[in-house]
């Protein structure tokens, strides 16, 4: 055995050195891993590991044992090995040690290898130790997503792989380098503030620990940075040399506190708006917090503490006090939310009514709280109080008025002469009847019935006679239907029944025979023996589904065959009556190069003060100027201009044109006060009426609208109701046409507010002899009135008429007794004569 290990020192002389007195643990083994010598501190080092074998390699953990037989290998074949970093002991108990390894050969050409340790488990451990803080602090900055700065000032400057990915950088992007650089990232309202609290902060102040400030990303939008930061080295002329800190990105919280502020703004906003008063009520601590809202109501000055039991409750109304405090108790100990009205004694002794909402709570303390709203509603109850006189007043009105409007309704429904449903009440009808699906008629028929020779009894026998004809025609008529079926007075000598029809023809010619039959008895008046008859067209329903108003105009169709074929006789609609329809069609074809060519004209008839018979206004009316048929009143036309959907561009034609020749006049001195002209409710539906009118230029007040088809007024249609508003605004006045025959209502009226309307001439025409009818004049007349309404009388046709009139209150007149529709040349021919 050789205690000592010989090596070669540095001027190359072989040297041997004893093992025992190496300074660190050291021992000799051979190729086979066996322990030839050993030190104390070896011993030491690696007793407790052998287990009793005096192989190296059994006390060697079990992974490392391949490297070191690898690393003793090099070491025989002249390597030395060094820093070799090798386990001692088991998986669950171990040592571990740098090991260094050099060979040389024994006297008998034998291998030997010094094994040199280091125990460095200490030193393995605190390096672990020091990993898993530094990995616990990284992954807690990380997951606060904080990204690290540290500055020195002698250059070097570190920033976290975090602090760039809240900006949006990558790894390989620069760092501004100079200050003047990160300026440029900083939002502009900023710079000078995060200049001040970076300087603060260097300066170790601990106000400016934490500070936000806005920096743009890399996208280009700018996100909240929350810096904190601290001095935590100085030089040694006491000045900072190393700040370090971590940035976060609180944007989001940035955004929600500025949501948040928003929310509490607006809400500060409705409050003082409203005046409504905050309170919370603490009742473990026997107080409640009012705002300077609910002190004002109270009437509680401001430093004043509010105490539950005390002041609120002393100020409740004495006959409220009980029913309110049991109420508020009976929620309280429910925790529900309530709402109350009770009343308050003022300082002045005046009675407040006040509103409340609360809700009682458990706050995290367990104590019981309440929070709610106080408002004085003290307006709103007098308001209440008002409106609840004005409506037992305005129904006491009604009440009237509905008196007057039934008659109204009546007279709207029903011919005033024969007492038959008129035109109106046959569509309403109709509709009816097409609407329900268990109708009353079943399969239908519409019987036309037209009074032959009734012009000759009028011009020869006067207007008293006709209407005694017309009162039989509507008894005979009435006598020969059931009391199923419907019977309607639809203009002059016109009438139209509705009759149940059974499928057989025979039926309905028989009916028709009779009718005619019966119609062509002499009719004996002031002594006078009176001739007349019918033609009488018919339509019937083929099937299930029928349109009403197409059997109108077949009836229609069928009469006037029967009218072509000599009168006094009945004919079915066929399809032999296709050549009227053919004509119908001309006709519609002709309106529409009517409107190319301009053949359309403004007529004008005049309006009179009732009183000074001075010219006040003129209708505008439309004519057809045909070039084969003449000049066309509107019956002949309006209708199909209706079906073809072109009335509104008549009215709008009219209308321009009336303007153009107003003008005129005031241009001739010859001053018509206002004109008016028709408008259909299609046309007040335009949605570009508005613009349409705004282009015309219209002074204001020259021109009133009159409604043609008003039963839109008790439905408010909103475009209807906007365009009117719109009107107004222009300064053009409403006008209610035919007002007493069923084209406009009371609550027409009352929802509109027109400011005129017109009393049809059929309710004008019978006034000097009929006291029912001058009685509804002076009622229609008194509801204008009530309403701040002007009235115009259409019709008026004699000095009786206009007498009448002029006591009845009625303001302006119109008819043919007083002047003629005319045209532009003969009417300013009337104006200048009157001048």
């Amino acid at each position: 055995m050789q205690p000592n290990f010989l090596y070669q020192d540095p001027s190359g002389i072989d040297r041997q050195i004893g093992i025992e007195s190496m300074p660190i643990a050291a021992a000799l083994i051979d190729a086979s891993c066996a322990l030839i010598v050993e030190n104390v501190a070896f011993s030491a080092l690696t007793t407790e590991f052998r287990a009793g074998s005096s192989s190296l390699m059994d006390s060697l953990h079990p992974d490392d044992r391949p490297l070191f037989l690898a690393a003793l290998s090099s070491a025989f074949t002249g390597s030395i090995i060094s820093n070799l970093e090798i386990r001692f002991g088991t998986t669950q108990a171990y040592a571990t040690c740098l090991a260094a390894l050099s060979s040389q050969v024994t006297d008998e050409g034998g291998l030997q290898a010094l094994v040199q340790l280091t125990d460095i488990s200490a030193l393995k451990a605190t390096i672990a130790d020091l990993e898993i803080n530094a990995s616990r602090w990284n992954n807690a900055l990380r997951s606060s997503l904080s990204g690290v700065w540290d500055q020195r000032f002698d250059g070097q400057l570190y920033y976290s792989d975090v602090w760039r990915e809240l900006r949006g950088m990558a790894p390989e992007d620069p760092i501004p380098t100079t200050t003047e650089q990160w300026l440029e990232m900083v939002h502009p309202q900023d710079r000078e503030r995060t200049l001040h609290c970076i300087a603060r902060q260097n300066a170790g102040d601990p106000d400016y620990t934490v500070f936000q400030y806005r920096e743009r990303h890399k996208d280009g939008h700018y996100i909240w940075i929350e810096c904190r930061g601290a001095c935590v080295e100085w030089d040694e002329n006491g000045q900072p040399a190393r700040i370090t800190g971590t940035d976060t990105d609180v944007t989001a919280r940035k955004e929600q506190e500025e949501w948040l502020e928003r929310i509490s703004r607006r809400l500060k906003l409705a409050l003082d708006v409203s005046r409504i008063g905050v309170f919370e009520t603490d009742f473990a601590s026997g107080t409640s917090d009012w705002d300077d809202s609910m002190r004002r109501i109270f009437e509680v000055k401001k430093g004043d503490d509010i105490r539950i039991g005390e002041f609120w409750e002393s100020k409740l109304h004495p006959d409220d006090r009980a029913r309110t405090l049991a109420h508020v108790e009976k929620h309280i100990s429910k925790l529900q939310p309530f709402t109350d009205d009770y009343r308050i004694i003022a300082d002045d002794g005046s009675v407040r009514y006040i509103r409340s909402n609360s809700l009682p709570y458990i706050d995290h303390d367990g104590h019981l709280k309440m929070i709610g709203v106080n408002w004085d509603v003290s307006e709103d109850h007098r308001l209440r109080q008002e409106l609840e006189r004005a409506k037992t007043l305005a129904e006491a009105r009604n009440a009237e008025l509905e008196q007057t409007r039934a008659t109204a309704e009546y007279s709207a429904l029903h011919d005033y002469l024969t007492g038959l449903p008129n035109r109106r009440y046959l569509e309403t009808k109709l509709d009816e009847w097409q609407k329900s699906k268990t109708n009353t008629f079943g399969r239908l028929a519409v019987l036309h019935v037209d009074l032959d020779r009734f012009k000759q009894i009028n011009d020869t026998l006067g207007h008293s006679a006709g209407d005694a004809m017309l009162k039989h025609a509507a008894s005979i008529l009435r006598t020969n239907i059931r009391a199923s079926d419907f019977v309607a007075r639809i203009g002059g000598d016109e009438f139209v029944l509705l009759v149940a029809f059974d499928g057989k023809t025979k039926t309905l010619s028989q009916l028709a025979d009779r009718i005619i039959a019966e119609l062509s008895q002499p009719v004996t008046h002031d002594g006078h023996q009176c001739r007349f008859g019918a033609s009488i067209g018919i339509s019937h329903s083929d099937g299930d589904i029928i349109d009403p108003q197409q059997m109108l105009l077949n009836a229609d169709i069928a009469l006037y065959n029967a009218k072509n074929l000599g009168r006094n006789r009945h004919e079915f609609y066929s399809q032999g009556s296709r050549k009227i329809l053919a004509n119908h069609r001309r006709l519609s074809d002709d309106l529409l190069h009517a409107l190319e060519n301009n053949e359309i004209v403004p007529f004008y008839q005049l309006q009179f003060d009732a009183r000074s018979r001075a010219v006040v206004g003129a209708e505008c009316l439309a004519r057809w100027q045909h070039p084969e048929h003449g000049l066309l009143a509107p019956d002949r036309f309006l209708p199909i201009a209706e079906e073809m959907s072109v009335l509104a561009r008549i009215d709008g034609l009219i209308l321009e044109k009336a303007l153009v020749d107003f003008r005129q006049w005031r241009a001739m001195g010859l001053g018509i006060p206002k004109i008016s002209v028709n408008v259909s409710a299609k046309r007040l539906n335009d949605p570009k009426l508005p613009q349409l009118l705004t282009d015309l230029d219209i002074e204001p007040g020259i021109v009133s609208f009159e409604l043609l088809e008003t039963v839109f007024l008790d439905s408010n249609d909103a475009v209807a109701m906007s365009n009117l508003a719109h009107l107004r605004h222009l300064g053009i006045d409403i006008e209610i046409d035919d007002f007493g025959t069923g084209h406009a209502s009371i609550v027409g009226l009352l929802n509109l507010k027109p400011k005129t309307l017109k009393i049809d001439r059929q309710l004008i025409h019978k006034l000097p002899s009929s006291q029912e009818q001058r009685a509804l004049a002076k009622s229609i007349i008194g509801i204008a009135k009530s309403l701040n309404i002007r009235v115009i009388a259409e019709g008026v046709e004699t000095e009786d008429h206009v007498a009448i009139l002029k006591r009845l209150g009625c303001h302006t007149l119109q008819g043919f007794g007083l002047a003629k529709p005319m045209d532009f040349i003969a009417t300013t021919a009337f104006l200048a004569k009157g001048i």
